[in-house]
C-alpha cells in the first residue's frame, strides 16, 4: 500500500491542536521553526553570510558615542574577516592559489635546486629574468607572496577544524532531535494503520533502527534516530589530514638535504658533506643532521635487450654495494637498482646513472708511470658514447726535464662500428667492441690559480696541442692494450684492458615524508567519507486515531536531496511493517487470508 492509498493524514502530526487556537499563519511559523531544528546540526560546516552594511549600529553623540561605535565596528568586521577565513569556500580558493602557485616552481629554474640554470635563463633572458626575480619566481617556495598562502591556508584549516570538532563532539554527545509535528512535509514520508498498540509500535521502531546502528531514542509520541556520522568524521580527517600534508611537506622543505656522488667500481663513499660531488639543502639543515653511514661499491651489472623493437633497453641495472651503518657499523651487502634506493634511517641511496671509466696510464719520456688510474667519462646518448678528459697535474717532466701539466681529450665508445669505419657513435651500451680515441695537450691545466673546474673538461687556454712528425694534430683511436706515443719523447698513454663501469648516486635525506604519506591516504580516506556517507534522520511516530486505531508515521531527512533516502526508509518502513501490519479495512471486499497486507512504499521511491 502507497502512502496515497492509505492517504496522509495531519491529525496525528496536529494531535495537539486546537482549530480554535492557531491560525494557519502561526501554524506556518511553528512548522517552519520545528523543520529547522529538526535538520539542525546535520553538519557542523559555518553558515555563509552575506557582506553586512555595519557592526556599529546607532552611534551615539559625541566623542564617546564614537569611540563605541567604532569599536562595535572594527570588532565586527575582525569577527566577519575571520569567518569568511575559516569558512570552506576560502579555504578551497587558498589551496587552488597554492597549487597554482607551484606551477611556476616547477617551470622556471630554480636557485635553490640549479644555481647555474637560473643564472642562465638571467643571461639569456635579461628583461625576463629581472621580472622574474623581482616576482620571487627563482625561489618560489621561499618566496614572501608562496609563504603568505602557506601561512594563511594553514590559518584557515585550523581556525575551521577546530570549532567544528567541538561541535561535533557535542552532537556525539546530544541526542537527534525530536520529531515535527507535520511529518508530511518531510522529503521521505510513509504511513499506514495497524492494530498494535502506539508503545508496542515505538518499541519495534526503536529495536529495528538500533539494529540498522541508528542512533535512536524516543522522544514523546515517536522515535528519533540519526545515522551517518562518519560523513563528517571523514569531512575532519580530511582537513587534519591536509594540516598533517602542509607540515610535514614544510617540515621536509627546511631539513631536507640532496646531494649526488659518481662512484667508480672500487671506490667508496662516506656520507659527510665533503665527499659530495653536489649538494643543497634546506635552510634548517645542518651538516650534524646527516645519517651517518659509508658504502662502496663492488661492481655495476647492466645487461641491455640485444634484438627488437627494444634494442638497447636495459634488462638489468643494478649496482652491488657493501655499507655499514654508523661509524663502527657491521659490513653488510645489498642490490641498489632503479627505484629501489638502500634505505638506511631518514636517507635513500638511489641509483639515478651509469657509465665508464676506461683505465689509462701515462708514462714520462724515460717510461715512468706518472699517471695510473680509471677515468670516468660523462655518456652522450643512450648507447653510452662517452666524452671526458684525463688530467696528469703532477709528476710530469718533459724531453727536456721542465715539469709540465698533461691534459687529454677523450671520446670513448663500448661498441663501435668496426675498427677504420664508421664514426665515433656507439652502437650498444654494452662493451662489444670498446675504443677510445684521445688528443693530447701538454702546458698549464689552470688548476694552479686555485678556481673550480670541471673535471670532464679540459681549460686549454694556457695549453698547446701535441702534434705529430707531418705537423697534423696527434689524436688516435685505441682499442684495448693499445698505447699512443706521444711526439719528440714526450711519453706515451695507455689504453688499459681494466675498463671500469661506474655509477652516480643520488643520496636524499627528507624528514616528515612518512608523515606527508600517511597524510595523503587520511586524506584520501575522509573524502571519500564525506563524499558517498550521507547524513540522515529518521523519525517514526506512532499515535492513536480518532477512530481508536494506531496511525503509524515514518519519514526522513538528509544533509541534502537523495533518492537512496526513500528508498533507505522504506526498507525501515517495510521492517516495522512486518511487526506491526496494516490493520484490515473492515469495509473493504473480503481477500484471500493467506495474502500478506501491502508494504507501504516511502515517497519518493519506485513503486514495485
Amino acid at each position: 500500500m502507497s502512502s496515497t492509498d492509505t492517504g496522509k493524514t495531519a491529525g496525528p502530526a496536529g494531535a495537539g491542536d486546537s482549530a480554535g487556537e492557531d491560525t494557519p499563519a502561526s501554524r506556518e511559523t511553528r512548522d517552519a521553526r520545528e523543520l529547522g531544528e529538526a535538520a539542525s546540526q546535520l553538519s557542523t560546516a559555518p553558515v555563509e553570510t552575506a557582506v553586512p552594511g555595519s557592526f556599529g549600529g546607532a552611534r551615539a553623540p559625541g566623542a564617546l558615542g564614537w569611540i563605541a561605535w567604532t569599536g562595535r565596528e572594527v570588532t565586527g568586521w575582525v569577527r566577519w574577516i575571520w569567518r569568511q577565513l575559516t569558512s570552506m569556500r576560502v579555504a578551497l580558493i587558498l589551496l587552488f592559489l597554492l597549487s597554482l602557485g607551484a606551477i611556476p616552481g616547477s617551470l622556471i629554474p630554480q636557485s635553490g635546486t640549479d644555481a647555474a640554470k637560473v643564472q642562465e635563463f638571467k643571461d639569456a633572458h635579461s628583461a625576463l629574468g629581472s621580472l622574474y626575480d623581482r616576482l620571487g619566481l627563482f625561489h618560489v617556495y621561499s618566496s614572501v607572496w608562496f609563504s603568505a598562502i602557506y601561512i594563511l591556508l594553514f590559518v584557515s584549516l585550523i581556525g575551521c577544524i577546530v570549532p567544528r570538532t567541538w561541535q561535533f563532539v557535542g552532537q556525539l554527545r546530544g541526542r537527534p532531535p525530536g520529531a515535527p509535528r507535520r511529518l508530511t512535509r518531510l522529503p521521505a514520508y510513509t504511513t499506514w494503520r495497524t492494530a498494535a498498540e502506539p508503545e508496542q509500535v515505538r518499541e519495534i521502531a526503536l529495536k529495528v533502527l538500533k539494529q540498522k546502528r541508528f542512533r535512536a531514542h524516543v522522544d514523546k509520541d515517536a522515535v528519533a534516530a540519526e545515522k551517518g556520522y562518519l560523513r563528517e568524521t571523514g569531512n575532519l580527517l580530511f582537513h587534519i589530514a591536509l594540516i598533517v600534508m602542509l607540515v610535514a611537506f614544510a617540515w621536509g622543505q627546511l631539513f631536507k638535504s640532496e646531494g649526488d656522488k659518481l662512484i667508480v667500481e672500487g671506490d667508496g663513499f662516506s656520507n659527510t658533506l665533503l665527499s659530495y660531488d653536489d649538494f643543497k639543502s634546506g635552510n634548517l639543515f645542518s651538516t650534524d643532521d646527516l645519517t651517518p653511514f659509508s658504502f662502496d661499491l663492488k661492481n655495476f651489472t647492466g645487461t641491455y635487450e640485444r634484438t627488437g623493437p627494444n634494442k638497447g633497453t636495459p634488462r638489468t641495472y643494478q649496482a652491488a654495494i657493501t655499507y655499514s651503518e654508523g661509524a663502527y657499523g657491521k659490513e653488510r651487502e645489498g642490490l641498489v637498482k632503479v627505484n629501489e634506493p638502500l634505505v638506511i634511517g631518514d636517507t635513500k641511496v638511489y641509483l639515478t646513472a651509469h657509465g665508464y671509466a676506461p683505465t689509462v696510464t701515462v708514462r714520462d719520456g724515460k717510461g715512468d708511470v706518472v699517471f695510473h688510474d680509471a677515468v670516468p667519462l660523462l655518456p652522450l646518448d643512450s648507447n653510452v658514447t662517452s666524452q671526458g678528459a684525463v688530467k696528469v697535474m703532477d709528476g710530469y717532466r718533459n724531453a727536456q726535464g721542465k715539469s709540465e701539466q698533461l691534459g687529454f681529450s677523450a671520446f670513448f665508445v663500448p661498441t663501435f662500428a668496426g675498427a677504420g669505419k664508421g664514426d665515433m657513435f656507439s652502437q650498444f651500451p654494452a662493451l662489444d667492441y670498446p675504443v677510445l680515441a684521445l688528443s693530447g695537450f701538454h702546458g698549464s691545466l689552470g688548476v694552479d690559480a686555485g678556481l673550480p673546474q670541471n673535471v670532464y673538461q679540459l681549460e686549454t687556454a694556457h695549453m698547446k696541442q701535441f702534434k705529430d712528425a707531418k705537423g697534423e694534430i696527434l689524436k688516435s683511436r685505441l682499442r684495448p692494450g693499445e698505447t699512443m706515443k706521444l711526439p719528440d719523447g714526450a711519453g706515451s698513454i695507455t689504453f688499459d684492458k681494466d675498463i671500469k663501469e661506474w655509477a652516480n648516486f643520488q643520496v636524499t635525506q627528507q624528514p616528515g615524508s612518512d608523515w606527508a604519506l600517511a597524510g595523503a591516504f587520511a586524506a584520501i580516506l575522509g573524502l571519500a567519507g564525506s563524499l558517498f556517507i550521507q547524513r540522515r534522520r529518521v523519525w517514526v511516530r506512532a499515535t492513536t486515531g480518532d477512530d481508536g486505531v494506531t496511525v503509524v508515521e515514518m519519514a526522513g531527512l538528509g544533509r541534502s536531496e537523495s533518492a537512496k533516502l526513500p528508498e533507505e526508509l522504506g526498507d525501515l518502513a517495510a521492517l516495522v511493517h512486518e511487526q506491526a501490519p496494516t490493520k484490515p479495512d473492515e469495509d473493504a471486499a473480503p481477500t484471500d487470508a493467506d495474502a500478506e497486507p501491502p508494504v507501504p512504499a516511502a515517497e519518493g521511491s519506485k513503486k514495485q
